[in-house]
């Protein structure tokens, strides 16, 4: 098993009170009711301690588990904190969960209590819960219309907490003062793309490491401010939050996914937590609106080219000539500071992770004013291990170790990582947890390669690997990642092991597919029409071209298949970070994967 050099001192518990004398007016920002709200540190503090105390009034000891199944918002937050308040460990689980995959969660977690966000949510739990004996108490946050008598209401454990300080007032901040760092703070299940999923054992040496590590690199504090929106049964959402109770900085919470867009607008943040998808559909709907006029194509490709000769002088740490800048201000004016507008404006940096970023992404966004620094982690590392930073930024790798994080590269290539961010093991699971940890170092599972300077590359998930029948090994994140450049492209599955050649299956944007074709003038009955139509197939067989330009020819893709459908992760086709499940995806289109290589 894993061993540690030494252990942090200091818990999210002493965090969570010092929200009491914290002077920056703002804590949190949300929207309700079609208004923005906040609330100050001690406003935020005294839901906590209440929802706490409510959860102890409830039953609720020390590492008893409390399970959540919601979106992101703020009740989430408080619901964390005041958990991990009082000693007991937080379950996440994914809204879009199978049934099957949260009764496993429940049960092998054996969670005590059952937070709900809505309806929707209760209604899945209500087919499933003689199925799950652990479970004493069921919370709703949002109303609940069902009228369950035995359901309690968020306000309800509020009010429970509020009666139980008026007897007990120091109930919730001794329970606090009094965590260890060897407390389990959170299990965080894996999103089972590979079968059942496994709870991963976080503890708050790893939270503290994490966060009192990874935040001050980017030299963020209390005056910075973040919109979040990644699901915090993620761990990249999960440290933003932590980060946000370590390090003081104000967090707002976006109203969804589709209203991202907007609320960037509205929040102007300072920095943004994100994953690979989010900047790939940005670049698309931006190159989608330059398209659609020659002269607007013109001056955009202009001004990028000029953004990305300072690019270049910056990442060589070149002298900029004074024509050079001044020509730059020019291209900012003129096209530029619509992609920074497009983050609000305010934007210093943007993390990336959980997920290959394209260095042809990164550059284009550098150029256009908008850093984007990728970084490299999972969940069983407590996101993080490695990271570029303001100051050492290299698009193509993830960075360097940060803290006190150790790396080594197998013989086969698979990257071994050694630190307290390494989670203590998988829950209730010690065959998978020696399957992974080798005289104390940590197997991740991704093939890498440590760059001049440090810095790491990550080539693929080792278990992603395709192996022709020639015998080459093919990465097919790059090939994925190459296709996804083109604006009309939303998701591509690579296939090919074992096979003579490599196949792809395309997934086209619809938003931006019935916008080409209108411009275009390309008649069509339905979506279905449309993505089979001559003049699609004719672009993306062309993108297809100009991709194995790039590549070898025994990774160039020969035959592939446009889907008149979107693969999502409500349909169990994408993981919460929006990674194809590429083994449930070549089951579920077998068919069409055997078409391709002329099968039945």
């Amino acid at each position: 098993m894993k061993k540690t050099n030494h252990t942090p001192t200091k818990t999210i518990g002493q965090s969570i009170l010092s929200f009491r004398t914290r002077q920056a007016e703002k804590a949190v920002i949300f929207k309700k009711s079609s208004a923005w709200h906040s609330k100050t540190w001690p406003a935020y503090y005294n839901d906590i301690k209440n929802l706490g105390a409510g959860l102890v009034s409830l039953g609720v000891t020390p590492q008893d588990r409390v399970a959540i199944m919601s979106s992101t918002r703020y009740e989430w937050s408080v619901m964390d904190l005041a958990t991990m308040g009082i000693q007991a460990v937080v379950v996440s689980v994914y809204q879009n969960s199978t049934s099957d995959d949260i009764q496993f969660i429940l049960n092998n977690s054996e969670a005590k209590i059952l937070i709900l966000e809505n309806t929707s949510a209760l209604k899945t739990w209500l087919k499933i819960q003689k199925s799950c004996p652990s479970v004493q108490h069921v919370i709703v946050i949002d109303d609940d219309p069902l009228n369950q008598k035995k359901i309690l209401k968020w306000d309800q454990v509020l009010e429970k907490g509020v009666a139980l300080l008026k007897t007990s007032p120091n109930t919730f901040e001794n329970l606090c003062s009094e965590i260890t760092p060897e407390h389990i703070a959170t299990l965080l299940y894996t999103s089972g793309t590979t079968g059942i999923p496994k709870g991963v054992v976080i503890t708050h040496t790893q939270v503290i490491s994490e966060v009192s590590e990874a935040f001050p690199i980017f030299g963020v504090d209390h005056n910075d401010l973040s919109l979040t929106f990644l699901p915090y049964a993620h761990v990249m959402g999960r440290i933003e939050h932590w980060g946000h109770a370590f390090m003081g900085f104000t967090m707002a919470y976006a109203e969804n996914i589709e209203k991202l867009r907007n609320n960037l607008i509205e929040i102007r943040p300072t920095f943004l937590i994100s994953v690979p998808r989010i900047f790939e559909k940005v670049y698309s709907a931006i190159g989608a609106q330059v398209d659609s006029s020659p002269v607007k194509k013109r001056l955009f490709k202009w001004a990028v080219n000029v953004g990305c000769q300072i690019t270049e002088l910056k990442l060589t740490r070149q002298t900029i000539p004074l024509d050079l800048l001044v020509t730059y201000e020019l291209a900012k004016k003129l096209a530029l500071n619509k992609v920074t507008a497009a983050f609000g404006g305010r934007l210093r940096f943007a993390i990336s992770g959980g997920a290959p970023l394209s260095s042809e992404i990164s550059t284009f966004f550098h150029a256009a004013g908008v850093l984007i620094l990728e970084g490299y982690g999972l969940t069983e590392t407590t996101a993080a291990i490695t990271i570029n930073t303001p100051f050492n930024y290299k698009f193509g790798s993830v960075g360097r170790p940060i803290g006190d994080v150790k790396l080594k590269i197998a013989d086969d290539g698979e990257v071994l990582v050694r630190s307290q961010k390494v989670m203590r093991e998988y829950y209730k699971n010690p065959e998978a947890s020696a399957e992974v940890f080798t005289d104390g170092w940590f197997h991740t599972g991704d093939i890498g390669t440590l760059l001049q300077g440090g810095d790491l590359k990550i080539t693929d998930r080792k278990k992603d690997l395709i192996k022709t029948a020639g015998g080459k090994y093919v990465a097919p994140q790059k090939l994925e990642g190459l296709l996804k450049l083109h604006p009309l492209i939303s998701q591509v599955l690579i296939s090919g092991d074992k096979m003579k050649y490599i196949i792809a299956l395309i997934t086209l944007d619809r938003v931006n597919l019935e916008n080409f074709a209108k411009i275009e003038n390309i008649s069509f009955t339905d979506w279905t029409d449309l993505t089979q139509s001559p003049q699609i197939q004719d672009l993306i067989r062309d993108q297809i071209a100009e991709t194995n330009s790039q590549l070898a020819s025994y990774e160039s893709i020969k035959r592939f298949l446009i889907l008149p459908v979107e693969f999502t992760v409500e349909g169990g086709d994408l993981t919460p970070s929006l990674k194809v499940k590429r083994k449930a995806l070549t089951q579920k289109y077998s068919k069409e994967i055997n078409s391709l290589y002329g099968e039945s």
